[in-house]
């Protein structure tokens, strides 16, 4: 998805609990799986982190926390007073359910009116493919999905139509200013 249309995604959510969510898979790269079972301990916004614990894999890591996401989750916290888990769901003591999640994805879909495709992990995918297109390393995003292989990594790298704008061809560098273009006017 492009960022105009995550932006739309986002921004169509008017109940703060969904909006954190939102906005914390896709500023963060985490799955709904990891979203869903994350702990008030697990922020910490004077580092700007979230602590993944038992990922995929049983793995823990550290991703980045937005700024924008911060002041978001900010207000989500004054709202809804969370204990033990940052997302509560319907049931005492438990999280949210990743359908739930799921859910609140897919209604947001509809009303901005996306006909890509596009499933919850839609939003993953375009946090990786934004850092890769900004020049972030692939090894940096790596660590920040938890891939254990570069190789799932590297599925980032196809080439977007985007890039594919930017590239000169080898004639118009070596022709630009030539003599021979001059001489075909």
């Amino acid at each position: 998805m492009s960022q105009e249309e995550v932006s739309r995604i986002i921004s169509s959510v008017s109940n703060i609990k969904h909006k954190s969510i939102l906005m914390l898979i896709y500023s963060a790269g985490l799955r709904v799986s990891e979203v869903v079972k994350l702990k008030l301990g697990d922020i910490d916004s004077q580092r700007e982190l979230i602590h993944i614990k038992g990922a995929k894999g049983r793995k823990d890591r550290y991703t980045m926390l937005s700024d924008v996401a911060i002041e978001t989750l900010s207000l989500y916290l004054k709202t809804y007073h969370p204990e033990k888990w940052l997302f509560p769901g319907q049931k005492d003591g438990g999280h949210i359910t990743t359908r739930k999640v799921q859910r609140i994805f897919e209604d947001a879909i509809k009303k901005v009116d996306i006909d890509k495709d596009v499933s919850f992990h839609s939003l993953r995918h375009s946090f990786a493919t934004y850092l890769l297109e900004s020049g972030v390393d692939l090894r940096d995003i790596q660590e920040l999905l938890g891939h254990k292989s570069s190789k799932t990594t590297e599925i980032y790298t196809h080439v977007s139509n985007k890039d594919l704008g930017k590239i000169k061809s080898p004639l118009d560098l070596i022709m630009k200013n030539s003599d021979i273009e001059n001489e075909v006017e």
